[in-house]
């Protein structure tokens, strides 16, 4: 079975839509999409995710499921520098998130004092959970760190969804910490992340990925990737610092 993680087109978070780059990515990506064979869609409830996925399904007379658990992982919690303004969880300054060293253990990473007053860690296990009970129903059953393939199958799975969701996922399907995921990986928007069955062993599956955040649809329209989710290159860059 395949996995595509998608994440949606350049946002305007003000009516949580897409950009005119936005609804421009989306129709580079659908190029892409349509010639695939997807079996399943799901989407975020999230208008963002939703009109990213609409191109897509309106080419293709499809429809997909909307999954209230795939809307972004925006859970606010207090960081360190900033005791004013709640953030997301991902989005802390680099010398601050690494020395909190449990936040790299993947058992106990929910347990920060930065995580914990806020349930960071239950709606995590919330949204891991809802995601084997997709998993399942596709004949996939966790069983601790791998899957059971009760019904193995070549099926494509499309997920229209949020870079810190997809990360969450992808932190469950690898067994390390999201925090690992979050400030490490950057997705940028609608890039695809791929992930692919291998079942060595009958009936033991883990799922393994082919490519991260993939943007080739918007290359080879000469369409820059959206700088969303990125921060300066340098200091001095005229760019996003925070």
């Amino acid at each position: 079975m395949k996995l595509l993680l998608i994440r949606h087109g350049d946002p305007d978070y003000t009516v949580d839509s897409l950009t005119e780059k936005g609804w421009r990515e989306a129709e580079y990506l659908a190029d892409m999409l349509c010639r695939m064979d997807i079996d399943y869609f799901y989407t975020s409830p999230y208008g963002r995710a939703r009109d990213t996925a609409s191109l897509t399904l309106n080419r293709l007379g499809r429809t997909a499921e909307v999954m209230p658990w795939l809307r972004e992982f925006d859970i606010l919690i207090r960081r360190p520098d900033d005791h004013v303004r709640m953030r997301i969880p991902w989005d802390w300054l680099p010398q601050d998130w690494t020395r909190e060293t449990v936040l790299y253990d993947k058992d106990h990473w929910q347990e920060s004092e930065y995580m914990a007053p806020y349930h960071v860690g239950e709606e995590y296990r919330a949204v891991t959970d809802a995601f084997d009970e997709l998993l399942a129903r596709h004949g996939y059953v966790r069983e601790g760190g791998y899957y059971r393939a009760e019904r193995p199958n070549h099926d494509t799975i499309a997920f229209f969804c949020h870079f810190g969701l997809s990360s969450v996922l992808l932190s469950h399907l690898w067994g390390v910490a999201p925090s690992t995921v979050w400030q490490n990986f950057c997705a940028a928007p609608t890039s695809v992340t791929t992930l692919v069955t291998e079942e060595r062993r009958k009936g033991i599956a883990l799922f393994r990925m082919l490519s991260y955040g993939d943007t080739s649809h918007l290359y080879i329209k000469d369409e820059p990737p959206a700088f969303a989710a990125r921060f300066c290159e340098c200091y001095d860059d005229d760019t996003r610092h925070d």
